[in-house]
């Protein structure tokens, strides 16, 4: 037992230090202008975070191709910077990096996950589309070599500017199905080249990607990536996979390994009650006793690893659960994410004993049963519904605070999912006309 617990300062291995073991988990914000610049609801939003007493904040998806985005709201950086643009990343740098915090930029590419508002045609390693109804992702094409060395230095142009801006670190988005991931995973990754095919060719990009990076930043810049402990599909990315990736980072030098899982067509990621994923390895039962989804798998990579502090999000509540993950390290930073959407002050109120345990907001949510009975049963169509009408209620309410309001805790599920999918739909109206004009 380490004797660490929530309030002990970390040390990286490129010498960075937080304050404290929490951290804002990365979530998508939609606070992005029609040109996909920042703005200053950005600011207020991680200003606000900031003041909450989090040793560091990560960003949601800033997006290293405007042609291929999470969701129009997200930040774009690529190609030669506006004056404008510079200006709103260095205020939104300097609010999140207020009261001693660090503030990471996460970089990513979104991938066949684009959805059809932004893009008609997705890119993907291959012309596999997301298995989703609805018509929500166009069928992707298969990138060439030429496109894939181009996303490269797309990442590592994006991290130089999140450093020049101000920002205190990056996080490269390795995990949930984007672009990277994709790559990683054998049932999207068909390619018969030297990106994909064995293990080491499908982590090629991921490696590259970190490698590029690195060079871009230096090494005292601290480096972080987002990995899935498994895409918890059968014959997809697996958890031994996982671990083998996680164990190559290592020896990259990488400064902190985020574990993660899920993609858009299995998304463990989204917190959905009752929600038990199908898949040939582990069964939850055992890491739900431990409150955090993912801490197994990181307790399984910290075997792996020698020098890169681990970093798990996703379940932690309670005071309790999260000192006895540090001091068993089988994590050293804890993430905090959908929480903080209500209360961004709660990592401060933990640490002064004020709260020992966050309200579960989630077991509210409902729009439908969430059991599911078989691998075709039409209840997938609740789950679905459950997952997204949750990230609407959530997304709703850090808008909120970034238009500065407090959050709305009475807002109801179908409501906020409602007025979510309309935001978006607005959103990609004015995205597209800028682009037009």
């Amino acid at each position: 037992m380490s004797g660490t617990n929530i309030s002990s300062p970390l040390t990286l291995p490129c010498g960075a230090v937080l304050k404290n073991r929490f951290a804002k988990g990365a979530m998508t914000e939609g606070l992005a202008d029609a040109r996909n610049q920042a703005t200053e609801r950005h600011a207020r939003l991680y200003g606000r975070w900031a003041d909450g007493g989090s040793g560091m904040l990560l960003t949601g998806n800033v997006q290293v191709d405007g042609r291929y985005l999470e969701r129009p709201g997200n930040v774009v950086i690529e190609g030669p910077q506006s004056n404008e643009q510079l200006s709103a990343l260095a205020a939104f740098a300097k609010a999140g990096t207020r009261n001693n915090t660090h503030l990471w930029m996460q970089l990513s590419h979104a991938g066949r996950q684009t959805p059809a508002a932004v893009t008609s045609e997705p890119v993907a390693p291959s012309a596999i589309e997301v298995k989703m109804p609805g018509g929500q992702f166009g069928k992707p094409r298969a990138l060439t070599v030429e496109e894939i060395k181009d996303i490269i230095e797309r990442f590592a142009f994006a991290a130089g500017v999140a450093k020049d801006t101000g920002f205190t670190g990056v996080q490269v988005h390795a995990a949930h199905g984007y672009l990277i991931s994709e790559f990683l995973n054998p049932l999207v990754n068909q390619r018969i080249d030297e990106w994909g095919g064995s293990l080491e060719n499908r982590a090629r990009l991921l490696m590259e990607t970190v490698k590029a990076v690195r060079d871009k930043v230096g090494a005292e810049f601290p480096i972080s990536v987002k990995l899935n402990s498994s895409d918890f599909q059968k014959g997809g990315f697996s958890h031994s996979d996982s671990i083998k990736v996680a164990s190559w980072l290592d020896e990259a030098g990488l400064d902190l390994l985020e574990v993660s899982g899920g993609n858009y067509e299995q998304p463990v990621m989204m917190d959905t009650e009752g929600f038990e994923p199908v898949y040939e390895e582990k069964v939850r039962s055992s890491t739900r006793k431990r409150e955090a989804y993912f801490l197994e798998y990181a307790a399984d990579m910290a075997k792996a690893v020698k020098n890169t502090p681990l970093m798990v999000t996703g379940g932690f509540r309670t005071v309790e659960g999260m000192n006895e993950a540090l001091e068993s390290n089988d994590a050293d930073v804890i993430g905090i994410a959908r929480p903080l959407c209500v209360e961004s002050d709660l990592p401060q109120q933990m640490m002064d004993g004020k709260v020992t345990e966050a309200k579960k907001w989630e077991k509210t949510f409902r729009l439908g049963p969430t059991r599911i009975l078989g691998p075709n049963s039409p209840i997938d169509l609740f789950r679905g519904l459950n997952a997204w009408g949750a990230q609407g209620w959530y997304c709703l309410q850090l808008i909120r605070m970034g238009d500065g309001q407090d959050p709305d805790t009475g807002m109801s599920t179908f409501k906020a999912l409602r007025r979510y999918m309309g935001n978006e739909q607005k959103a990609a109206k004015a995205m597209n006309a800028a682009r037009a004009a």
